[in-house]
C-alpha cells in the first residue's frame, strides 16, 4: 500500500504472514489451496519472480519470520504441530514440537517469532496463551491472556500475535475478543486496549501488530 492508500502490488493467492526484506524482496506464507496443501513459505523478488522456500507437510503453515541470519521460522499445523527454523537455502537447524493442543489444527498457532535472546514466541491460540520455547523446545515460561473473572475465555482470550520490544515487553493481539495487551518482563499485564478505549469500533479482530520506535503501537 502506497502513502496514499492505494495498492501497487498484490499476491494472487490467499496469505497468512509476511515480510519486506531490505532489498525489496517479500516473503510469504501461503494459506493451503490446490497448489499447496499443507501450505507454503515462498520469496517473492521485485521483479515478480517467486521461489519456494518451504512446502507445508501438514494442515497449515502459520509463520515465517526472516531472522538477522538470515533463516526462517516456520510453524507448522497439524497432527504434530512443530516449530522450524530454517537456512536461506531450506536446510531445517531447528525443529521441535509445539505443546499446544492437536484436536483444533486451524487454533493452535499463528505468528511465532524468534527474540534476541533467541527463544521462540509462539501464541497458542485455543491454550489462551503465548508460550516462550528454548532452541530444544524446553516450554520457558507462558504468558496467559485470559481476561480475569471472564466466563467465557474461549471467546476473549485467543492470542495471534506476540511482539518482544523494549525492555523484554510482549505486545500481544488478541483476536476474537477485539483486545490487545503488553506484557512487562515479569509477566504482568500493565496495558491493554479495547474499544472502550477507543472513539468506535476500530478493533475488529485484530490479529496482526507491531511497535514503533517511538513507541507508538500499529
Amino acid at each position: 500500500m502506497e502513502a496514499d492508500g492505494q495498492p501497487s502490488w498484490t499476491y494472487p493467492a490467499a496469505t497468512r504472514d509476511g515480510y519486506v526484506l531490505d532489498d525489496g524482496t517479500i516473503i510469504l506464507t501461503l494459506s493451503k489451496s490446490k497448489r499447496y496443501e499443507g501450505g507454503a513459505v515462498v520469496r517473492v523478488e521485485a521483479s515478480g519472480k517467486e521461489t519456494l522456500i518451504w512446502k507445508g507437510t501438514q494442515s497449515e503453515v502459520n509463520s515465517a519470520q526472516p531472522t538477522s541470519e538470515g533463516n526462517f521460522v516456520i510453524t507448522e499445523a497439524g497432527n504434530q504441530p512443530r516449530l522450524l527454523e530454517l537456512s536461506p537455502d531450506g536446510k531445517v537447524i531447528v525443529e521441535f514440537p509445539l505443546a499446544c493442543q492437536k484436536k483444533n489444527h486451524q487454533m493452535q498457532t499463528r505468528m511465532a517469532r524468534k527474540t534476541a535472546d533467541g527463544t521462540y514466541l509462539v501464541p497458542h491460540l485455543l491454550d489462551f496463551a503465548v508460550y516462550r520455547y528454548s532452541a530444544d523446545g524446553k516450554v520457558l515460561d507462558k504468558l496467559d491472556t485470559s481476561v480475569p473473572g471472564d466466563t467465557d475465555r474461549e471467546i476473549h482470550t485467543w492470542p495471534f500475535t506476540a511482539i518482544r520490544h523494549g525492555d523484554d515487553h510482549t505486545l500481544v493481539c488478541c483476536t476474537n475478543g477485539n483486545r490487545v495487551v503488553d506484557f512487562d518482563s515479569d509477566g504482568k499485564i500493565v496495558w491493554t486496549l479495547t474499544n472502550e478505549d477507543l472513539p468506535g469500533e476500530w478493533l475488529q479482530d485484530p490479529c496482526g501488530g507491531q511497535v514503533l520506535p517511538n513507541g507508538n503501537v500499529v
